[in-house]
């Protein structure tokens, strides 16, 4: 350890990186930045669905289904998301039987994670909204349905687009745990090229180039969104 870490100073102090090593395994990074961007866009599309559902239940009013939620929610808000992974990946077959593979456990933990914080960034943006004009939805016959789907959430996802950006970037930046459990995603194959290689400054520039490249055309495109409704005066 000592013999590469020596090394590694060695290269850094004269400058003789060797990228080349790492970019003749350009199949092996882009299978992984497949695999990532697939638990992403599982994970943020349950944390946008079911995370709306969550905050509702929250909003209930009834103690039977928002003490549920609540606890759902503190559960996954205060433990590690490597923790929820390892738990989903090794003790619930433990206790159900039912093996699932590396990539639907890390799936289904960063999904729940994702949900969770979704909910709260609903909820909050939920309760923001002015009481007077649900009421007054609700006085031109609007159901309590129809007034969220027409009136609330309208306002709501305006204002909750820098929160929702925001969770969307750390949960890209989560999908890294994954390599926890042998799912063969980004970091995985960087960590695997590195110890063959003996070359983790240049294996973890490339993959830290390719995270920015993956995440801020994103942070851009919601700029531009947060832009666009400032000018309508939203």
């Amino acid at each position: 350890m000592g013999r590469r870490t020596h090394a590694a100073a060695g290269r850094l102090t004269m400058g003789q990186f060797q990228f080349g090593e790492i970019l003749a395994h350009t199949d092996l990074l882009l299978r992984g930045v497949g695999l990532t961007a697939g638990l992403w866009a599982i994970a943020f599309a349950c944390g946008l669905s079911f995370g709306l559902g969550v905050a509702l239940l929250r909003l209930s009013g009834s103690r039977w289904m928002a003490w549920p939620a609540r606890l759902f929610v503190e559960l996954f808000r205060t433990t590690p998301v490597l923790v929820q992974l390892v738990w989903f990946y090794y003790a619930l077959p433990v206790l159900t039987g039912l093996q699932l593979p590396a990539f639907w456990a890390a799936a289904l933990a960063l999904s729940l994670n994702a949900t969770a914080y979704c909910s709260e960034i609903y909820r909050g943006g939920i309760r923001s909204i002015v009481r007077e004009q649900s009421e007054a939805a609700r006085a031109l016959g609007m159901t309590s349905a129809r007034t969220m789907r027409r009136v609330v959430l309208p306002q709501v996802m305006r204002r909750m687009l820098p929160a929702f950006t925001n969770r969307g970037v750390e949960l890209a930046k989560n999908t890294s745990v994954a390599s926890i459990v042998t799912v063969n995603e980004l970091l995985y194959q960087a960590r695997m090229l590195s110890s063959e290689y003996y070359l983790p400054l240049e294996t973890f520039t490339i993959v830290a180039v390719i995270y920015f490249v993956l995440i801020y055309p994103g942070t851009l495109l919601a700029y531009g969104l947060e832009r666009r409704y400032a000018a309508k005066g939203a």
